[in-house]
């Protein structure tokens, strides 16, 4: 293998001086009229308010879908999209948050009466971007996992009653990714937030409070009148406090054992939320190509994807800077390159900008569904959330060789970045993009920057927190590489 690498990194430096009229001086100045600034000026635009947070389905995610085409269009991409356009739609419910929303824990008073403490909003609790319309007040029962798996002779809900109570629940499953594939897989379906919340409603309970530490929004499922919450720790150990638990105690013991330890906690809470659902929503994918030159190699295609979608309003607007506008610019900066630069490329190269990743990644699902490039001939170099920090990573690189040879190799040569690769380790339970082509058979790498502050769908992923810079690395970065898998004559598919 090592001999084999090394091969292909020495082919890599002479794809160069193949392919016709495009020298090193080219590709330089290609390279380098990527600028943080046009960067940077893509993700304010994607974060203005009047797109209101992108979330697919509403008419403001799609009129920034309208702006992205444009600018494809501008530049010289083919549409790819539904007859002939630049989109490929498919229907998404969807639903918005309105302010009125609140939580509250009845505190009993040793004489009469009862102490109403607020949460706030944002830091100690956020409301569920897809909960029902209501409000209700009941005893807090914690339900471990949420999970009811028979075959795995465990069950979170056997020996408590929750009718018409609200369930605190943990998120994952006690066996996680980091189990390995053998011991995780039989649980993956069992990790995801649309079951727990399903199964809270099909066991009775009339909501659910979510322990989504650190403070998060994650999509989840729309059930009527039922309605949620997510919480980080001031809450949980709030209503923890007189049981005679510690919350982490009992959950490394149930990690440990695979036994649920469920109880009514007899405390109080009432959540109120305020929501509309639209049941009939549509959203798009949005496709730009850049054929391939070569009559063989153009039917193999490089796809470069990001989603371009957000949370919307939950109930302030969730920008959405780095999850994933950041990923939609660099994505942007490696197309303007290569096409107004006219580079060759024997390959094609797609531009796939996906809708509703944040709703349950119909977008992508949407697309393997409807190819319009053969998979079995397709690679994916996928991006979320890379505009902060310092350093670079390429998710699956141990898993797919030959792809990440490139990404190295143009990484040495020009950018000298900190970039890092391993497994990719989301295989059994794909909530992104990437991991919803790679268990269709396409060979996947997912990058992302870390390194500094990121905040995970709350309103404070706003462009005060964007690294230009690291944006402008990375975009080169994909630029050199795409250049030369392009135009690379071995296979790119192991």
């Amino acid at each position: 293998m090592k001999r084999y690498l090394v091969a292909i990194t020495g082919l890599l430096i002479a794809v160069v001086s193949q392919a016709q009229d495009l020298s090193e001086e080219t590709l330089l100045r290609a390279m380098h009229s990527i600028s943080s600034h046009d960067l940077l000026e893509y993700v304010n635009i994607q974060c203005d308010e009047k797109y209101q947070g992108r979330l697919t389905g509403t008419p403001e995610y799609q009129e920034c879908a309208e702006w992205l085409a444009g600018e494809f269009g501008s530049w010289g991409l083919t549409p790819a999209g539904d007859d002939g356009g630049w989109f490929q739609w498919f229907k998404i419910p969807y639903t918005l948050v309105y302010p009125d929303c609140r939580l509250t824990l009845h505190v009993p008073l040793k004489k009469d009466g009862v102490l109403l403490k607020h949460y706030r909003y944002m830091t100690e609790y956020m409301p569920g971007s897809t909960s029902g319309n209501g409000e209700v007040t009941g005893e807090v029962v914690y339900a471990g996992y949420g999970i009811t798996a028979p075959e795995l002779n465990y069950d979170d809900y056997k020996g408590i009653d929750v009718k018409g109570k609200i369930v605190l629940i943990e998120r994952e499953s006690p066996v996680n990714p980091s189990a390995g594939a053998e011991k995780f897989t039989p649980w993956y379906e069992y990790s995801f937030h649309q079951y727990k919340l399903a199964n809270a409603v099909e066991h009775g309970a009339v909501g659910m409070i979510y322990n989504y530490g650190p403070l998060a929004n994650p999509n989840n499922g729309y059930h009527e009148n039922f309605v949620y919450v997510h919480v980080g720790d001031t809450v949980v150990r709030d209503i923890f406090a007189g049981t005679g638990y510690d919350h982490s105690t009992l959950v490394r013991e149930i990690d440990s054992t695979l036994k649920p330890n469920s109880f009514n906690t007899k405390k109080v809470v009432t959540v109120k939320m305020s929501t509309s659902h639209f049941p009939d929503g549509r959203g798009s994918n949005i496709i730009g190509m850049l054929p391939g030159t070569d009559p063989v190699l153009k039917d193999e295609t490089i796809i470069i994807g990001a989603h371009l979608d957000h949370l919307g309003l939950c109930y302030e607007m969730i920008p959405g800077a780095n999850d994933n506008a950041s990923a939609v610019a660099v994505m942007m900066g490696v197309a303007k390159a290569l096409a107004l630069n006219k580079i060759p490329l024997k390959r094609s190269v797609m531009f796939l900008s996906f809708g509703a990743e944040e709703q349950a990644v119909v977008g992508a699902l949407e697309y393997i569904k409807r190819p319009v490039m053969p998979l079995e001939k397709s690679v994916l170099l996928n991006m979320d959330g890379v505009g902060i920090g310092h350093s670079i990573r390429a998710a699956a690189g141990t898993n797919y060789p030959i792809l990440w040879s490139f990404v190295e190799e143009a990484n040495n040569r020009y950018i000298h970045r900190p970039v890092s690769t391993g497994y990719f380790s989301n295989l059994g339970r794909p909530r992104l993009d990437a991991a919803r082509f790679l268990t269709a058979g396409v060979p996947s790498l997912s990058f992302s920057t870390y390194g500094s502050a990121n905040y995970y769908h709350i309103p404070l992923d706003n462009t005060d927190i964007i690294k230009p810079e690291i944006m402008e690395d990375l975009s080169q970065l994909l630029f050199m590489t795409v250049v030369r898998m392009a135009n690379s004559p071995e296979p790119l598919r192991q």
